[in-house]
Parts: C-alpha cells; structure tokens; sequence
C-alpha cells in the first residue's frame, strides 16, 4: 500500500486513537493522519459515529474494559491495537498487543503494517461482496423471468440466494449489502433483494434460529414473486396509480401464492407472507383484510422490511426517505405494522453498522 497524504473526512476511512495520555496521543494523531484520517479522543469522550478502519486502545486496563461494550460492533470485530499496562489480553485474531511503553517508532510501525492489512482484507470483501449482489440479483431475476412463463422455481436456487443475503449480510453487515444492492438499478429485483437484507438483518437481531432465520429470508426474496405477471408499465409507472391500475397491483400477492401452492414445495408460512404482506393489524390492508393476532409473526417481520425498504430506495417519482424519516412514517400509521417489532426495529436501522455508542 502506497502511504500518502489523507485529508479529514467524514464518511472515508478512519483509525480511532483512544488515549489517557495528551501528548502520546497528540503525536500519534499527527503520525497516523499522513497515512488515514485519525480521530483521537481522549478517555472518556463521546466515540465518533462510523465504523473505525482500525482501534488504537492506549488506556488504563479499568478504563479499556468500561470501553469495552461501545467498541464491541454489530459485524466483523474491528481490528485492534492495544498498547498494554499490566497483564495482556488472551491472543484474537484481530488484536495486536504492545506494551505502553515500545518506542512511539515501533508503535507507529505497527499501525501502519495493520492499516495496510486491514486495507487489503476490506477490498477482499467488497470483491466478495460484490460478487455475491451480483450472483443474488441473476437469481432473483432468473426466478422472475420463471414465474413469469409459467416455468417451475428451482427450489435450489431459492436456497442458494437465501444463503447468499445471509452470508453477505453476516459479514458485511447491512449498510455495505445495500449500498451495492443499489447499485443495481433494477426495480423490483433491487427491492427485493433490500427487503431480504433487512429481513436477515432484522431477524438476526430478534434472535431467530438458523431454521427460522432461512425461512424468513426466502420468504423476502418470493413476497414480490407475484409481480411477474403484472404489467412492466404499472410496475414502473413514475406516478400514482388509476383505480384499474391499483386493483391490478393489488393482486400480486395472490398471483404469488397461487404460483408457490401449484409447486407443491413452498412451506405454508412462506406462502402466507407471500399472501399477506400487505395486511395491516387495523385489518385496512389486502387482499384478505386479516387484522390482529390472524397475521402471522413472520408476515409482520416481512412486511416491516417491506414497508421500510419501499421508504428508502430511489423511485422515479420522489426522493428516498433517510431512515429516521422512513421510521417516523411507519411509526405514524398507528394500527398498521406491530408496534413491538417497529421498537425493535428501528434502533437496528437507525444505527446501521455504526459503532454502538
């Protein structure tokens, strides 16, 4: 990696410089930010938003373990470098360790050789990343262009883009899996896949097991199976829809309940948020108007997601919502989605892969 120059900003990059010590971390801050933006705070202060690139931890052993919960991220464990006092901490994968007292020289190497590390691992991922958006989307669209001829789904393929929005989500985490979802522009397959990373996002928060986190997952990626057999210019019509128009939307959940029930292999609760997300509690949704405890938990899961993502992508029509706006939107339609899972939801949203503060 060629070091150079890195000016402040504030979405890049950024290795974060936490210290008891004025001057170390002073002169530490100056060396490290000809290399990367560094943001150093004293013991104690509000920790920066973001996730840091990399943790420079020069602390009391007291002080670093009341650290310890806001440094522990949503992702990946962020590397680290932990200038010691006293005894060291068990060997990780992501942690380095030297005492407090090495030569600032020798500290300084250390950063530099892990920003370099650190810097090839995370394209790595983008890389991988990229690929999988990329293998998810042609599934997502190849199990479109199926239902739209009257072709059978392969219940492999709906099994290999389950696994890929969840190990793509896992180790990537939510922000990056729809940044590079939306650089696809491609309608109903982008928001697919967005209501499916929110889904595995989501799910993995609430803490469902593996079997009901796959579930909920596939049945994201078919809740808008049923738009394969409405009309591309109803779909992407950059305005509100006439009263013909609306009715033909509306039937898109029951197009695709009908294609999975003729399959025979689709589990009856991915066919009920298929169905159904688009009821709402107040029993005002459709197309069956079910309220209360006759919608299911896993349709309001999805249909949370669904509500969310539909906020927050581009449409031709309006700007996105920011996610703040979106949950004020969701949270204002009282009697619509669960109020229990929306307070759940929206912290999740709102931080993102933001380091907890």
């Amino acid at each position: 990696m060629a070091l150079g120059t890195s000016s402040r900003t504030t979405n890049g990059p950024f290795v974060l410089l936490i210290s008891d010590r004025p001057t170390e971390r002073a002169a530490l801050e100056r060396a490290i930010a000809l290399v990367m933006d560094c943001r150093a705070v004293p013991a104690n202060a509000a920790l920066p938003q973001g996730r840091p690139h990399l943790i420079v931890l020069d602390l009391h052993p007291a002080q670093a373990a009341a650290l310890e919960p806001a440094l522990t991220h949503r992702g990946l464990p962020v590397p680290r470098l932990v200038l010691v006092r006293g005894e060291p901490a068990k060997p990780a994968p992501h942690l380095r360790q030297l005492p407090a007292a090495a030569p600032r020289q020798v500290v300084l190497a250390n950063v530099f050789a892990m920003i370099e590390a650190v810097t090839r691992s995370a394209e790595t991922r983008r890389q991988k990343l990229v690929g999988q958006v990329s293998d998810a989307t042609a599934i997502v669209s190849e199990l479109f262009d199926s239902a739209a001829l009257g072709a059978g789904l392969q219940r492999a393929d709906i099994e290999r883009g389950t696994d890929l929005v969840l190990a793509a989500v896992s180790e990537a985490g939510i922000t990056a899996w729809l940044a590079e979802v939306w650089r696809h522009d491609v309608g109903v397959y982008q928001h697919t896949l967005g209501v499916a990373g929110h889904a595995a996002s989501f799910g993995a928060q609430i803490g469902l097991g593996r079997v009901d986190l796959g579930r909920v997952v596939r049945a994201a990626l078919l809740h808008d199976i049923g738009k394969c057999r409405i009309p591309s210019e109803i779909l992407n019509k950059p305005g509100h829809l006439d009263p013909e128009e609306l009715r033909l939307m509306q039937r898109h959940p029951v197009i695709g309940a009908d294609l999975l029930r003729a399959q025979g292999t689709f589990e009856d609760e991915v066919i009920d948020v298929v169905l159904h997300h688009h009821e709402r509690l107040d029993g005002t949704g459709y197309p069956d108007r079910l309220s209360g405890r006759t919608i299911s938990d896993l349709v309001r899961i999805v249909a949370i997601c669904d509500v969310f993502s539909a906020l927050t992508e581009r449409r031709a029509y309006r700007k996105p919502a920011s996610p703040a706006e979106a949950l004020a939107i969701m949270t204002d339609g009282v009697g619509h989605l669960d109020p229990d899972l929306l307070r759940v939801f929206a912290p999740v949203m709102l931080g993102g892969d933001a380091l907890a503060a």
